[in-house]
C-alpha cells in the first residue's frame, strides 16, 4: 500500500523566515516557501516540511541527519557560518564537539 508512496517528514518552527535563512543559506539546501509552510530539498531528493507552529518547542531529539565525507572540514565550514554545536554531558566529545569511536562520528 505504501511501498510506492512518496513519503515526507516535517516538524515545526517558531519562525519560517529564520528557518529559510538557516536551510537554504546557511546549510545551502534548496528551499522553497509556499502558503506559509517551507519546503526543505535534501540531496538525497527527500522533501523535508518545516511549518509554523504558534506554541513551538525546539526538539529534544535529533530530527535530520546530514551524513558528510569530511565531518572535520563540514563542522569547520558551519562554524564559520555562525554554526553551534550542541555539547552533550553524557557524550565524550572533542574540542570541536565531535563524538568519535562509538560508531559513526557525530558532531
Amino acid at each position: 500500500m505504501f511501498r510506492n508512496t512518496h513519503a515526507f517528514s516535517g516538524f515545526s518552527t517558531n519562525d519560517i523566515e529564520q528557518a529559510k535563512e538557516f536551510y537554504g543559506t546557511t546549510l545551502g539546501l534548496e528551499v522553497s516557501e509556499s502558503n506559509g509552510l517551507l519546503e526543505i530539498k535534501l540531496g538525497s531528493g527527500t522533501t523535508v516540511l518545516a511549518y509554523p507552529k504558534e506554541n513551538h518547542e525546539p526538539a529534544t531529539f535529533t530530527i535530520l541527519n546530514f551524513p558528510v565525507d569530511d565531518i572535520e572540514k563540514a563542522v569547520d565550514e558551519l562554524s564559520a557560518r555562525g554554526v553551534r554545536f550542541e555539547r552533550y554531558d553524557d557524550f565524550e566529545q572533542d574540542g570541536k564537539g565531535i563524538m568519535r569511536d562509538q560508531g559513526p562520528d557525530i558532531a
